[in-house]
């Protein structure tokens, strides 16, 4: 009898094990998020339901709740001047967690400002941090940097980031990278490194264009491209260089009256040449202009991802500048 006991207590044993086995194994799980649109957090729950872990929400005290340009306008000024929003006190005790997972929306290249300060407010030294992120075009290796900054001492782990035109695809994409950096266990496909670069082809040349045809942001011409397998298509890496901006329909230089000749103006209306610059209209003046570089995407040539997926349209995932 004994001996039967004994063994129904490991036999429920390693079921146990092999329960708790599917997921991080005696490591408790945090996932901290802020969202603006909810697409930061549905992403937060995918990964909180297939880790059974906790999950809190990051709440700006002044919310961000005006449309896109207001809250572009309003985290720009901020920015500007060195502000960050005020947010709600954490109801969860980060030091009883060994791995936090926090995600945001990427704006101007990196975390959304209500992360920023809660990077600035707490102490993750010793954590395992694991980056995810919702963005148009990109943001995902500028973030970490920023992040890793943030929090010198932490250990950050590899990231996860998505488009928010692609949160179809999430349930999968949660998946597979859980799984691929061994947080849940289970089967997941470990893709090919891309081959080397070549110069682009007129088809290629084609499916960048069709990826990339509809987002106002990026003007680009791919120059090279590599490629690799996936189990249900093909992935490209471009490197692609910026385009000058398109002229705005209506902002054509205005034609010369007379063939070509200076404007007639009668004496008294014609503008005076100020001494070594150009002439004033009456009652204008001519702005001072304050550029700030921050602002302005990066000089230079852009990788971009894009996927062509079995009798799909060409997608990019992700612009890395």
């Amino acid at each position: 009898m004994k001996s039967l006991k004994m063994m129904l207590t490991i036999v429920v044993a390693m079921m146990a094990a092999v329960a708790c086995g599917s997921k991080m194994e005696a490591q408790k799980v945090l996932v901290v998020y802020y969202s603006q649109t909810a697409n930061t957090k549905a992403v937060a729950e995918e990964i909180a339901i297939r880790l059974g872990a906790d999950i809190e929400a990051i709440v700006a005290v002044n919310p961000y709740d005006g449309d896109y340009r207001a809250t572009i306008e309003r985290s720009g000024k901020e920015r500007e001047e060195g502000i960050l929003p005020e947010i709600k006190p954490m109801r969860a005790d980060i030091a009883k967690y060994d791995v936090i997972f926090i995600g945001y929306p990427v704006w101007f290249g990196t975390f959304a400002p209500p992360v920023a300060t809660f990077l600035n407010q707490t102490d993750l030294s010793g954590k395992k941090i694991v980056p995810f992120c919702t963005f148009g075009s990109g943001g995902l290796d500028s973030s970490v940097k920023n992040l890793a900054e943030k929090q010198p001492n932490a250990e950050i782990l590899p990231g996860y980031g998505v488009r928010a035109a692609r949160m179809k695809a999430v349930p999968q994409e949660v998946d597979q990278f859980l799984k691929a950096n061994g947080f849940v266990k289970g089967d997941f496909v470990k893709l090919d490194e891309f081959s080397e670069p070549h110069p682009v082809s007129e088809a290629e040349a084609a499916i960048f264009d069709a990826a990339v045809g509809d987002y106002p942001m990026i003007r680009a011409k791919a120059e090279t491209v590599a490629t690799r397998t996936l189990p249900n298509g093909m992935e490209y890496l471009f490197t692609a260089a910026n385009l000058p901006p398109k002229m705005p329909t209506g902002m054509n230089r205005p034609q010369r009256p007379n063939g070509g000749n200076q404007a007639e103006f009668s004496g008294k209306d014609r503008p005076q040449r100020p001494a070594g610059g150009r002439p004033q209209m009456p009652g204008r003046e001519r702005p001072k202009r304050d550029r700030d570089n921050s602002k302005m995407p990066p000089a230079g040539p852009m990788k971009v991802y894009v996927t062509v997926l079995d009798g799909e349209a060409p997608v990019f995932t992700q612009v890395v500048r």
